[in-house]
């Protein structure tokens, strides 16, 4: 079982349309968006939900009114100016300390130096994650809360259970869409990954980003490959990019240019028949000339004859995305 995990230094790179045109080419496969805070595969893979699971990332605290004496320590301790004293009354006090959920880290200080411990803290459901369907296989997917924190640990089940699916359906290969940036998501969407494709622009803040997210790879020992988005919009960046990836022993997976079709794939999020004019079929081309190196490179990638390098029955049926 290989697992690839498509990243990209900064946002909107195209990092989402490759991970959805691969799975395209590849069905079976099975397909995982670990980009939790702005997950978007599915507006394009339309999923069947079949299985949803409360994610639980955290806690926060919350006031006993019963056995409250509003004595004001937490206040005073709490460095986020969560407690108020604006919560109901007792038989011995008229007003009780209140804990503001969306100020609350969840710290505990205020659970451990409340003299009267009225105060507990309580596990928090962050999200969900799912079990679902598509035309291109199972995909595990979640939906964050609103600025709920812990994406990093979501991202572990949902990668978790991309390989148990993978298992279960006798699928070698996993996609999975990674988050933008070095952060926690990403460092648990990389860690003990087959192969990371890095998606950049060329621009100048995208070989910025290119550099780091190409030494967090090398630090976690994950073999990466570049592609180059929309790489005709600046040949000279691209040609930057190309020369810093060989300076640090990352392969190169290609290019694929800026094409307008992509717009309109993206609103039918199926299949769709397009005529074939030569810059269409150009991009489609570049993106399977990508799949074919990426599944044909040596190492601990590449241990058998890969399944995705098979050719479509119909020339002119073109996957969604893929132009």
């Amino acid at each position: 079982m290989k697992e690839l995990v498509v990243i990209s230094g900064k946002g909107g790179t195209g990092k989402t349309s490759l991970v959805a045109s691969f799975a395209a080419l590849a069905k079976p496969v099975v397909v995982a968006d670990c980009d939790v805070d702005a997950a978007d595969l599915h507006l394009v893979l339309g999923p069947q939900i079949e299985r949803s699971v409360d994610f639980v990332g955290g806690s926060k605290a919350r006031v006993n009114a019963e056995q409250c004496l509003a004595l004001g320590q937490c206040a005073e301790l709490c460095r986020f100016g969560a407690i108020s004293f604006d919560g109901p009354g007792n038989d011995r006090v008229p007003r009780t300390c209140r804990i503001e959920p969306l100020a609350c880290e969840g710290c505990g200080v205020c659970v451990d130096f409340c003299p009267k411990h009225a105060i507990e803290l309580e596990p928090v459901v962050c999200g969900q994650w799912f079990v679902s369907q598509t035309r291109c296989g199972p995909m595990i997917h979640a939906r964050l809360g609103v600025a709920a924190e812990n994406s990093g640990k979501l991202v572990t089940p949902l990668r978790r259970t991309a390989q148990q699916l993978a298992a279960e359906h006798q699928l070698e290969r996993i996609l999975c869409d990674g988050s933008p940036g070095i952060g926690c998501p990403v460092i648990a969407s990389l860690t003990a990954a087959s192969l990371a494709l890095f998606v950049v622009e060329p621009t100048v803040s995208g070989l910025h980003d290119f550099r780091r997210v190409a030494e967090l790879a090398m630090r976690l020992g994950v073999p990466g490959m570049l592609a180059v988005n929309k790489a005709d919009l600046n040949e000279e960046l691209t040609r930057q990019l190309e020369a810093l990836a060989r300076q640090q022993g990352i392969a190169l997976a290609g290019r694929v240019p800026y094409d307008a079709a992509i717009g309109i794939s993206l609103p039918h999020a199926v299949e769709v028949r397009l005529p074939p004019p030569a810059q269409s079929l150009q991009s489609r081309k570049d993106v399977r000339m990508l799949q074919v190196r990426i599944h044909s490179r040596k190492g601990r990638w590449h241990d058998r004859p890969p399944k995705l390098l098979r050719e479509t029955t119909q020339p002119h049926m073109v996957p969604a995305l893929v132009l």
